[in-house]
């Protein structure tokens, strides 16, 4: 427990209020999260002291962001879990190794920083158990990139646990940082609580004209307040503020501020601005260091003066009394001056156990280019980047590029250093880097490399075609290079225009297809890509009888391909969703499909690539929602998108998309269909265009609205040209039948057969047959629906069996066999109704009541009202998992899991977990679902060979 004495606020009740209130939610064991926004001297770090002087029995841990532009990965982190770093042997194994690589007491693959979140979550909870713990984090917008990016994605997934989070956060330099986080924006006091303050400091009576003045000059700011009245007696004030401290009133208080604390700087003796400066230069306040840098110098330490002066505060260490002060120590000085002190400090610190930041002195010691520096600046960045600081390491190469004599190895540098910026979501810096790397003679692999960055960068902003060229020129100096990134750049300009929606054209993916081919790039290092390349190039260039072999042994080296290291497993998460796409909208297989994105699930949580495990979610969810089992869709869709938010990415609309159209949810599917439209006309995702025609064509062609599917199919078809089109042409077919349009549905059937001619599998023979049916009378229409329904059945896409019996009892109905075609309505409104898919049930109903059957009203079966995530905890712990396991599998905290499950005890009428199974069981067969067990979940299968060194998650 913290103590701390409580500070003195005048006003601010609201915020104590506010304060107070999350201290006996934590104390309640509730999770709280709250940030404080404000300009400079506004107050938040009181606000912080004062949560930390009420928090009794409480843990209370603190981390504290100082200006500067040395990048240390992970040490705003590590000075925040220092007290709890005894526990860390107890937290899952993957959980455990990510943290030790991460603070540098272990070597190992670069971490996820979302598993180092995950862990830093599991720490905070373990403490949380004996007393509730608030973590405190004054000036966040100052912390390392990648600490502040984990403490927030452990704020957004607090949920349970008795772990309260505070931050503030400086206006406007922290306008992006926590974004999104429960927050209230701090400004200036009132009249009454700010003229409080001012007469408290201030000696004898202010007249009351003095006063307003002056509180209304301050902009009610209380540092401004103190700072400007400090030492002048009322009569002063009534003055006005003296030029030095006030050189106009069109300057920010900040400004201000820091101009008033620099000029009090010149009253202090040299030795003491020297101490200061060096003070100022290291800002992690190692009073050792400080120490033997001054002794360095010559200088007797003698921080009295600053004390006096109202600039530090002396409590067994030099403190400075708020960030601006520390600002105006550095930026006052000299660049002699900073090099002379940097160079002290360099001299300080020892280079076995402190290298970075001994290299890092080094570098702002420099007064020119200096190869010895630039080379230990490098090999910091390479440590950054094995702990996975990705921020620090492009600092630092940039840096290094800087002071790189040579022109040829500085533009090699930048080039590095522009990759890495990218890597770490800052593509403006990232461009400035390949500027300057390109004003530099470069080989030919830097200029390949230099390519395909600012091809990435342009992709990144917009999804036009306009990166593939630039994508297809780096493939090809790859080539020239005899690099093994050529093959991987070729794949990636492919991607580029298929998701572009350009498939013809000197910029379309037949194009790079071609270019691919003809290029005689060497082996990529990975058999399975390089025959993933092959495939998709041969289909594009040869169609699809050359192509899908290739695809095929890609997919069963992609299936069995043994990994052994992180890095390999993070390649292998980036190929497949390329292959994925292949193998559903060429190969029509949804057996690879199903194997190849379990695999993905099961890779992307046992490594905890949180990053890649929301894509492999939604493409095993899509596996789910064509085998009918809309429930386990929706709980993958939701784990994707909690995730994808918690890690600050996008959310993936196209499964969800595709459920709605499925359930028949009309205005649910039309609200996500506009704005999907609208982001793909604003980034030139066209691709996205032929996805809402498809969506659109199961929605309408489910609600009986033929003209509709017909017009929305017809639009996946020419705005898609690949990925969706043999989806686009079974829905433009039945629609066309139904709206009396033979001549549509034989042009679209012709291309339908084109595309399925080759692809050995039961969905492409299956769409093949139920379309040729719609478009055939007598036996051979007979024959054809009954193929379908078999072949459907073996490639294991149970909607398209469901739809076929309704698409057969409709033709038998038509042609007047009542009795035949009631067994097939009847089967196919039965599995409708179970998924459920509420459209395609309800045109299945009506069909029935045609035959003469009677069929109650459909209404919407009760539920028990589970949510998404509650159904996953449920089944997870209804199969043997314990909260510990759970918690590691869905990167939540064991908190959570048993929270989650008191709800869903009491919504299944249960008081343990010991009768989830048949409570879950009873509650599926309630609603014409079922539950899938732990053979047949796809995340639950039994997971293929893991990669050396890796553990499951306990």
């Amino acid at each position: 427990m913290t103590t701390s004495t409580l500070p003195d606020l005048v006003g601010r009740q609201d915020e104590r209020a506010a304060l107070d209130d999350l201290l006996v939610g934590l104390r309640a064991g509730e999770s709280r999260v709250r940030v404080f926004r404000g300009e400079a001297g506004i107050g938040k770090s009181v606000l912080l002291e004062y949560a930390v002087a009420r928090a009794t029995q409480v843990i209370v841990t603190r981390a504290q962001g100082v200006e500067a532009d040395m990048e240390l990965p992970y040490a705003s982190l590590h000075q925040l879990c220092a007290p709890f770093l005894g526990q860390v042997d107890a937290l899952p194994g993957p959980q455990r190794d990510a943290l030790r690589v991460a603070f540098g007491t272990a070597a190992g693959d670069p971490p996820d920083r979302f598993l180092v979140g995950l862990a830093v979550l599991s720490l905070l909870t373990r403490a949380s158990e004996t007393r509730p713990v608030l973590v405190v984090v004054d000036d966040a917008q100052w912390l390392d990139q990648v600490s502040l990016q984990t403490l927030e994605f452990v704020a957004r997934r607090l949920l349970a646990e008795a772990v309260a989070m505070v931050f503030a956060v400086r206006d406007p330099e922290g306008k992006a940082a926590l974004a999104g986080l429960p927050g209230t924006r701090i400004g200036g006091l009132d009249a009454l609580a700010a003229s409080e303050l001012l007469e408290s400091t201030v000696g004898g009576r202010l007249d009351k004209r003095v006063r307003d003045r002056f509180v209304a000059e301050m902009h009610g700011n209380p540092l401004a307040l103190l700072e400007f009245s400090r030492g002048r007696t009322a009569a002063e004030l009534a003055y006005g503020l003296d030029s030095s401290a006030s050189p106009g009133f069109e300057a920010t208080v900040s400004s201000r501020l820091e101009r008033d604390f620099a000029d009090r700087l010149g009253s202090l003796p040299g030795p003491t601005r020297t101490l200061l400066l060096i003070a100022a230069a290291e800002p992690v306040g190692d009073a050792g260091l400080l120490t033997r840098a001054a002794a360095s110098l010559d200088i007797v330490p003698d921080a009295a003066p600053a004390k006096s002066a109202g600039l530090i505060d002396l409590h067994g260490f030099l403190r400075f009394r708020h960030p601006l002060v520390r600002s105006a120590v550095y930026h006052r000085a000299g660049p002699e001056e900073r090099r002379a002190v940097h160079r002290a400090l360099a001299a300080a610190t020892d280079p076995a156990q402190d290298p970075d930041r001994r290299a890092w002195h080094e570098a702002q010691a420099a007064c020119g280019p200096d190869e010895e520096v630039a080379v230990e600046l490098e090999r910091a960045a390479d440590r950054a980047r094995q702990r996975g600081g990705i921020a620090a390491e492009a600092v630092l190469l940039e840096r290094a590029s800087q002071l790189t004599p040579d022109a040829r190895r500085r533009g090699r540098r930048a080039v590095a250093a522009a990759e890495a910026h990218f890597s770490a979501a800052s593509p403006d810096r990232a461009t400035e880097q390949a500027t300057l790397a390109e004003l530099c003679p470069l080989g030919s692999l830097d200029r390949a490399r230099l390519a395909r960055l600012r091809a990435r960068i342009l992709f990144a902003r917009s999804r036009s075609d306009e990166a593939a060229p630039l994508l297809l020129e780096a493939a090809a100096q790859f080539t020239a290079a005899k690099s093994p990134l050529a093959r991987e750049t070729y794949l990636e300009a492919i991607s580029a225009t298929i998701f572009a929606g350009r498939v013809h054209g000197p910029t379309g993916a037949r194009a790079a297809a071609a270019a691919a081919r003809a290029s005689g790039a060497p082996p990529s290092g990975s058999e399975a890509a390089d025959l993933l390349l092959e495939g998709v190039a041969a289909i594009l260039t040869d169609g699809y009888e050359t192509g899908l072999p290739a695809l095929r042994r890609a997919l069963d080296l992609l299936a069995q391909e043994e990994l052994r290291t992180r890095e390999a497993t993070m390649r292998w998460l980036l190929l497949v969703p390329v292959a994925l796409e292949a193998f559903i909208h060429y190969a029509w297989d949804l057996h690879a499909w199903d194997r190849l994105a379990t695999r993905a699930v099961r890779l992307a949580r046992d490594i905890g690539a949180l990053g890649a495990l929301p894509p492999a979610l939604i493409y095993a969810g899509g596996v789910r929602i064509h085998d009918g089992d809309f429930a386990e869709a929706a709980r993958m869709i939701h784990e994707a998108d909690t995730l994808a938010a918690a890690t600050g990415h996008a959310p993936h609309t196209y499964a969800a998309l595709v459920l709605a159209a499925w359930r028949g949810e009309a205005d649910a599917a039309a609200r996500i269909i506009d704005d999907a439209r609208t982001r793909a006309v604003e980034r030139g995702e066209v691709s996205l265009l032929g996805a809402t025609g498809y969506i659109q064509g199961v929605l309408f062609n489910g609600l009986a609205r033929y003209e509709d599917a017909l017009a929305a199919a017809r639009s996946g078809i020419e705005h898609d040209g690949f990925n969706f089109t043999g989806l686009s042409l079974v829905e433009h077919i039945e629609a066309a039948t139904r709206c009396g349009r033979p001549d549509l549905a034989h042009a679209s059937l012709a291309r339908l057969l084109e595309l399925t001619r080759a692809a050995d599998s039961g969905w492409a023979a299956g769409a093949g047959a139920r379309s040729r049916a719609l478009l055939a009378d007598g036996d051979e229409a007979d024959a054809l629906y009954r193929t379908a329904v078999e072949e459907f059945g073996r490639g294991g896409v149970t909607v398209e069996v469901a739809r076929t019996h309704l698409l057969y009892g409709e033709w038998l109905r038509r042609n007047r066999r009542p009795s035949q075609a009631r067994d097939h309505l009847r089967t196919a409104y039965e599995m409708f109704d179970g998924m459920p898919a509420d459209a395609f049930a309800e045109r299945a109903r009506r069909e029935l009541i045609a035959t003469g059957e009677h069929v109650k009203a459909r209404v919407t079966k009760a539920t028990n009202s589970l949510t998404a995530q509650e159904s996953q905890i449920a089944a997870l712990a209804a199969d043997g998992m314990t909260n510990a396991r759970i918690g590691a599998e869905l990167f939540i905290s064991p908190h959570t899991v048993e929270w989650h499950l008191r709800k869903v005890y009491t919504k299944l009428g249960i008081n343990s977990r010991r009768a989830l199974p048949d409570a879950l069981s009873g509650a599926a067969t309630l609603n014409g679902g079922h539950r899938r067990d732990a053979t047949t979940r796809p995340d639950r299968a039994k997971p293929p060979t893991r990669p050396s060194g890796t553990s499951r998650p306990r």
